[in-house]
């Protein structure tokens, strides 16, 4: 689709720019993942006009020695460090080192990063022995790509293993489908004290999984020992999930409860599902009929969230703005949880998966 000339996921960006501005931008995930999956649109449509606008974002955050305002490495924090992947791209094209060396700043909280004793990164330092689905794709991307600039080989294998350790130890057998989190401690109310699982499937939390396993495929070498496992797992995730894919193309916020009062269709776990189709088959690792998937689910959040407003600016609605566990006030994982947590338009968490999702569906036209 296109509209006023620029293919969809395009206008999205240029609509994000227009109230997004230099001096908005905090160092965390979704700040992050909207101006990368801008660049990545403008880098496959040709269009020069997006560059400027994320490097200016990024200025003000990046000193001449890549300490990053508002970033904080004691925390431990995960999320901290999908917010880099931009980094890259804007190294190799401004030839500044200061982004080359904030990225190094974010590699060395990975080195130090606490770890379950499965060898897994703890979410967060607040979240000691936890697990979170959410989490392998705010490093793994990140430290994929890291590795492979810096031929670091056994980091790569590291961030493989964790995923293959995520997937084993929070896959579902009767769905499928991954648990939100587990807690390796049995510390957390909202753990399962047999199997440290929390107690419910959270639509976004696979998706960001999804995503991570994809992305990491990236810079993984064909030949990799292990590159069979994380395609498989894309393979069987493929099947479970499609089997929540509503008459929508949607899939609701905890998806195997869809006739729970208060679950609704949420935006960014459906965005993620369909980039997991769309990507999956152009990587050859799906048939390409699971794109029929793909085109549902975007016509679905296109039909039932996505407007237009009379300046022509696009906004995304149905998206959740926040899920997590524990913490204070404890967020404790029930379906009532998930349902009450605020829907808010244009949160990035949507519109940068959204936008990623609208840019495969164009890749494969």
């Amino acid at each position: 689709m296109k509209t006023n000339n620029r293919p969809l996921s395009l206008a999205i960006a240029k609509s994000v720019e227009s109230y997004y501005r230099p001096g908005m931008m905090l160092w965390h995930y979704e700040h992050g993942l909207v101006l990368y999956a801008s660049l990545k649109s403008a880098s496959f449509h040709g269009d020069d006009s997006i560059y400027p606008w994320v490097y200016s974002m990024y200025d003000g955050l990046i000193g001449p020695d890549g300490a990053i305002a508002t970033y904080r490495e004691g925390e431990y924090n995960l999320d901290q460090i999908n917010a880099g992947r931009a980094l890259f791209p804007l190294y190799d094209r401004s030839g500044e080192e200061r982004f080359a060396l904030a990225s190094d700043r974010l590699r060395s909280q990975l080195v130090h990063q606490p770890r379950t004793k499965s060898g897994v990164y703890w979410h967060k330092e607040i979240y000691p022995w936890q697990i979170w689905l959410d989490g392998l794709y705010m490093q793994g991307p990140f430290n994929a790509e890291y590795a492979k600039r810096h031929n670091d080989s056994e980091e790569l294998d590291d961030v493989i293993n964790q995923l293959v350790i995520t997937y084993n130890t929070l896959r579902d057998e009767k769905t499928g489908l991954l648990y939100h989190a587990y807690d390796e401690s049995r510390g957390q109310r909202w753990s399962d004290i047999k199997t440290g699982l929390s107690p419910h499937f959270w639509s976004r939390s696979i998706g960001w999984f999804c995503m991570a396993i994809l992305d990491v495929l990236d810079y993984t070498p064909a030949d990799h020992p292990r590159r069979g496992e994380l395609e498989d797992m894309i393979r069987a995730l493929a099947v479970a999930i499609a089997a929540f894919q509503t008459e929508s193309g949607m899939w609701y916020q905890v998806p195997d409860h869809p006739d729970s009062v208060g679950n609704y269709l949420e935006t960014s776990g459906s965005s993620m599902f369909a980039y997991m189709y769309f990507k999956g088959v152009r990587l050859g690792i799906l048939d390409s009929e699971w794109l029929d998937k793909g085109r549902k689910a975007i016509e679905g959040i296109k039909r039932v969230y996505l407007t237009v407003d009379e300046n022509g600016i696009y906004h995304l609605d149905g998206i959740c703005s926040v899920a997590g566990l524990g913490g204070n006030p404890y967020r404790d994982g029930s379906l009532k949880y998930y349902f009450l947590e605020p829907q808010k338009r244009d949160d990035f968490k949507g519109v940068g998966p959204f936008i990623l999702a609208l840019l495969e569906s164009e890749m494969a036209q």
